[in-house]
């Protein structure tokens, strides 16, 4: 899906870097979404949810542990060892 790739360019190439210390890695995916125009809205299940026009809402966590994920979300995490952040889509 195209909308993933979108999203994987936008938290690896961010216009911020991200800083552990001065925020958490929800509040800084959610700025980069919506810094490059992503409509980042409040999900009951999830820690934010992503409207697209004509379809479904793509529902996101976030994680500093890429270990023991549910399958049933997209995943943003935060490697610290790296300093740098992925993309795991739904399956």
């Amino acid at each position: 899906m195209q909308i993933f790739k979108l999203i994987e360019e936008t938290i690896t190439k961010p216009p911020i870097p991200h800083e552990p210390y001065k925020q958490s890695l929800k509040a800084w995916a959610m700025y980069c979404l919506r810094d490059k125009g992503f409509k980042v809205v409040y999900a009951q299940n999830a820690d934010f949810a992503i409207e697209t026009k004509g379809a479904e809402k793509l529902y996101f966590k976030v994680s500093n542990n890429a270990d023991d994920l549910d399958n049933s979300l997209s995943w943003i995490v935060w490697d610290s060892a790296t300093k740098s952040v992925s993309l795991i889509p739904k399956k």
